[in-house]
């Protein structure tokens, strides 16, 4: 078996898309607790109460209750810290230019339109900022195992895997990329005594430990333009246009480190033998697009004491342009053999990729009760149907495999905000609030019951479990002058698979699985001015 080891230029074919594409869409999808102060204290409780800079990138219709111009930013400063399953925290400190926007109105007086409003708005709507480390001792199940598995199932042969004279089997087969560079970094070798198979580094007596490093920068902003108006003091609509920037940047490390393994004797692996084997995979990726989508909404306010919000926000429909690149290094010391080392790199070469994706629709409603002029009371439920995200072909032709796979793991989240405003004075205000969203992934797949199918040459994916948000501020007026504060706590539980689950020929089954803490900490400050 003469195998070449060769330069891995990825993500350039459509075989990457699948499972992995399922999860990143979901990842590039997701949203945070992000706006002016008053609205992040109140937990974003927001869809019914209207009359914030924030009301153009929730509900629209919340801007038809202004009666004068408004201009307000908000700036904050964000403590993150992420832990993994018996490993030490990871933090780091983040500066955040949050929001910015502009409300005119403009007073009409009719006996129906009261005022035409309009306004413009900045907001950041996600950090990926996320470190972590973690790993495990005594593993039961071994990425090799899963590679040699997939491409068992595959039918894949040794020639549809390695070089032959010119022939690149990473751009000239139809075989996975994984089991191509589990070949070439001999993870995977001929099953001898199943022709026609081929076997992990792990078999029976082989212990060892496994190792990973996550580490994500980047952001998604939007960008707003909202009209809106009020007819008769009763109905406040309004309909935005978002204009979205995101920026994605990752590191995954996997890597494993094995005793009485099954390693090949040689570079020629004519036999397999027992010995040590270390091995380990980098992915990097770096994710670009632009996309665009369309906001409706309105508040209903029969009496004053009482108000009906409803929103709808279309998908997000992204340009997107991947840069990713793969290095495997491995070093194999068999038992009374000479060790040898080497590895598949990429270099510094990256190759790039265009592909679409429009993320889940959303609905929102919401109820507000006004207290005199003292108090206000809210509650929002919104449904974001993950379960709707498409990834299409640069050339808008649907991927279909990875339409199933989103139909197969995803489904619709569900996610309860509630918050409260007291006036302690007319120019002094204290706000609470609190919201809670579960999980976008299916009962059988968050658990690991069922088996997520990768084609990639990252094998591993993460999903959020639960996120909530515990928030409280306060909010001073001078004349035209306000000032708001507010304190945000996010908890998000998610769970990192290292790869899908690997099923031994005596029916059990083993996934390295960790539970991922993250927390963040924000305290914000907007300064506005009403005229």
């Amino acid at each position: 078996m003469n195998k070449k080891l060769i330069a891995l230029l990825l993500f350039a074919a459509p075989l990457i898309m699948n499972a992995q594409a399922a999860f990143d869409a979901l990842n590039m999808s997701q949203t945070e607790l992000r706006g002016t102060s008053r609205f992040m204290a109140m937990g974003g409780a927001y869809t019914a109460v209207g009359g914030d800079i924030s009301s153009m990138n929730q509900n629209p219709g919340g801007i038809g209750i202004y009666r004068n111009s408004d201009l307000a930013a908000t700036i904050s400063l964000d403590f993150n810290s992420s832990k993994a399953d018996g490993m030490n925290k990871l933090s780091n400190t983040r500066f955040n230019f949050n929001n910015v926007g502009y409300v005119g109105a403009l007073k009409l007086d009719g006996d129906i339109l009261k005022n035409f409003n309009w306004g413009f708005s900045y907001n950041r709507n996600q950090d990926f900022h996320r470190h972590y480390t973690g790993g495990w001792n005594g593993i039961n199940s071994s990425i090799t195992n899963y590679v040699a598995g997939l491409t068992t199932a595959g039918g894949w042969t040794e020639s549809d895997l390695h070089a032959t004279g010119s022939s690149d089997p990473y751009w000239n087969s139809n075989a996975p990329w994984i089991s191509v560079l589990g070949f070439d970094s001999y993870w995977i070798n001929p099953n001898q005594s199943a022709p026609g198979s081929f076997q992990g580094l792990m078999g029976a007596g082989t212990t060892g430990y496994a190792e990973y490093e996550i580490d994500e920068k980047g952001h998604a902003d939007e960008y707003g333009v909202t009209l809106a108006g009020n007819c008769a003091n009763i109905v406040y609509w309004g309909f935005g246009f978002g204009f979205f920037d995101l920026d994605y940047d990752g590191y995954m490390y996997y890597g494993e480190s094995l005793n009485n393994a099954y390693v090949p004797n040689n570079e020629n692996a004519e036999h397999i033998v027992n010995g040590r084997a270390n091995y380990g995979l980098v992915n990097y990726l770096d994710t670009k697009g632009t996309g665009y989508n369309f906001k409706l909404g309105v508040i209903v306010k029969p009496v004053n004491e009482f108000r009906l919000g409803f929103a709808f926000h279309t998908p997000t429909y992204y340009d997107m342009r991947d840069l990713y690149s793969t290095i495997s290094d491995y070093e194999y010391l068999p038992d009374n053999e000479a060790a040898f080392s080497d590895g598949a790199h990429c270099g510094d070469t990256w190759n790039e990729y265009h592909y679409r994706i429009s993320t889940p629709w959303r609905f929102m409603g919401g109820i507000a009760g006004v207290i005199g002029k003292s108090a206000i009371v809210s509650a929002d439920y919104e449904y974001t149907g993950y379960n709707t995200m498409r990834v299409k072909y640069d050339n808008g032709d649907e991927d279909i495999s990875t339409t199933n796979d989103i139909n197969d793991y995803f489904r619709a989240a569900h996610k309860i905000s509630v918050g409260a405003e007291f006036k302690v004075s007319p120019n002094f205000a204290l706000r609470a609030g609190y919201s809670y969203q579960t999980s976008p992934v299916n009962k059988e797949y968050e658990d690991g019951v069922a088996n997520v199918n990768t084609v990639s040459t990252n094998p591993s994916y993460e999903f959020n479990r639960t996120t909530q948000y515990i928030t409280a501020g306060f909010g001073y007026k001078y004349k035209s002058f306000y000032l708001d504060m507010a304190y945000v706590h996010q908890n998000r539980k998610s769970t990192f698979n290292s790869f899908p689950t690997v099923t031994y020929s005596d029916g059990t089954d083993f996934n390295n699985m960790a539970d991922i803490d993250t927390n963040k900490d924000r305290v914000s400050l907007t300064l506005g001015f009403r005229f």
